[in-house]
């Protein structure tokens, strides 16, 4: 079906839905590789302008990419709750902006209403809203999940503790997990993308991370980022698996790229519950997402990159997973050229995905060759904390020396905690209290004098013929 509006004394013709989603986009370097984006800005206010006019049940009758050809757009229109969009059935594109930033639409009513917003719906009413819009939205939203820490509550700001190492040297990785440990970072997983998907390699550090944490006592959950298929072979060899990771995104064409399917993903998540190694719940999946996937891999159908972003969170949703986040940065500057282009889409990825109900995190990154710095990261930080982001990164220095891109530091959520009066989850605050870490205010104790437990560690990491491997300090 073809839309048409007159604005500025000039007619403007979108040939099909997905053009005019595509046009109505803010400008982004992906759309305009992609030969989708608006021509002028003058073109996209239009399509904005009749974007907002379209009603709602549109996105349920006609589909971006064809219901035939993608299990992606099956899963969406399968799984949408007719009973939970009822509210907002007759209303329109703008209508719906109006309804979710009215004083009424609260946490609640947001909760029961996700099931009804399919992710078109989502990426076409972020299309015309503001960045303030984004966040205001985003912060009524509350989607709380649990393993062995209770992610997403009001008040609360986890982090992914991220102990990367070029090599997967297992003394580098305990240094980096002791470091952010002392600066309050890991409640959300401690997490490592290794340099090798070779079985073994990924088995010693599921030990080491295991061992660590049991050792400890620390309430929290570990992870390996490796491929599904590996993570679902070690767990068959019985290695110490909490949560199964996985990337995905937002067309079927794009996920077989990454060598997964909806199937294949059922499988692995079965596998994890059959385990029941959480304690205080069940969400065992973490996915990663990231505006540009499916364009990167010629699979985006001619859908604009944010609204493929947001197909990537019905995946995602089906799941019930602990955490989801875009990695907004990390693909380059082809698809999101500067920081303002990296902090719009950071925000509407974060709205999105909270608004579809998912334990939205982000990874809010770039990459040395974009034109973006770290004060451009800490102006999305500062505004996904204020949005209540659920969790972000964790790395020495902000620098992650395997994967070579900039993110957040382990002192960047010290930051965002005290600014806004953020704590970490209540399982892993209470053990930083017991470890002399962190006080109830979110205040870092560690001075000279390291906690007796990891003076010990620190020691041993540093003695002559130490190479990491056994078991934990």
């Amino acid at each position: 079906m073809a839309y048409s509006i007159t604005a500025g004394g000039r007619v403007y013709q979108f040939a099909d839905l997905r053009t005019l989603m595509a046009k109505a986009s803010p400008r982004r370097s992906g759309d305009e590789l992609a030969g989708i984006a608006a021509a002028t800005m003058e073109e996209r206010v239009a399509a904005q302008m009749a974007l907002a006019d379209l009603p709602l049940t549109t996105f349920l009758n006609d589909s971006l990419i064809p219901y035939e050809q993608d299990e992606v757009t099956r899963l969406i229109i399968d799984s949408h709750d007719a009973a939970a969009f009822a509210p907002i059935s007759a209303l329109t594109v703008g209508g719906l902006r109006d309804y979710l930033l009215g004083y009424d639409c609260d946490s609640s009513r947001l909760t029961a209403l996700a099931p009804g917003i399919t992710p078109e719906m989502a990426a076409a009413v972020s299309k015309i809203m503001r960045n303030q819009d984004l966040i205001l939205v985003a912060s009524k939203c509350s989607v709380i999940t649990r393993f062995r820490t209770t992610i997403g509550l009001p008040g609360r700001l986890a982090t992914r503790l991220q102990p990367n190492h070029p090599t997967d040297d297992p003394a580098g990785v305990a240094a980096t997990v002791l470091d952010g440990l002392l600066y309050g970072n890991g409640d959300a997983v401690i997490g490592i993308n290794p340099a090798s998907d070779n079985i073994s390699a990924v088995n010693r550090l599921l030990v080491m991370l295991d061992e660590v944490i049991h050792h400890y006592a620390i309430p929290t959950q570990s992870c390996v980022l490796t491929h599904v298929t590996t993570q679902i072979e070690a767990m068959r060899r019985g290695a110490p698996v909490d949560l199964v990771f996985q990337s995905i995104a937002g067309t079927e064409a794009a996920n077989r790229g990454f060598g997964v399917t909806l199937a294949l993903l059922a499988e692995a998540r079965e596998a994890a519950l059959a385990l029941k190694r959480g304690t205080v719940g069940n969400n065992v999946m973490y996915f990663e997402t990231g505006q540009g996937s499916a364009l990167s891999a010629n699979a985006h159908h001619g859908v604009d990159q944010q609204t493929c972003e947001t197909r990537a969170y019905a995946v995602a949703r089906h799941f019930q997973p602990l955490l989801v986040n875009t990695v907004v940065g990390f693909i380059g500057p082809e698809y999101l050229y500067d920081g303002k282009q990296i902090i719009r889409a950071g925000l509407e990825d974060h709205f999105c995905g909270k608004l579809l109900g998912l334990p939205m995190g982000c990874d809010i990154c770039y990459t040395n060759h974009a034109e973006a710095d770290q004060d451009d990261m800490d102006t999305l930080l500062t505004l996904l904390g204020a949005a209540g982001v659920n969790f972000i990164m964790g790395i020495p220095g902000s620098d992650d020396v395997m994967l070579n891109y900039q993110t957040t530091s382990f002192h960047d959520a010290l930051y965002v905690r005290q600014l806004l009066g953020r704590q970490p989850a209540p399982e892993f605050a209470a053990w930083l209290a017991q470890q002399g870490i962190m006080d109830e205010r979110s205040r870092i104790q560690v001075g000279e004098q390291l906690p007796l437990l990891f003076a010990n560690a620190l020691n041993r990491l540093g003695s002559p013929g130490h190479h990491g491997g056994g078991k934990a300090a």
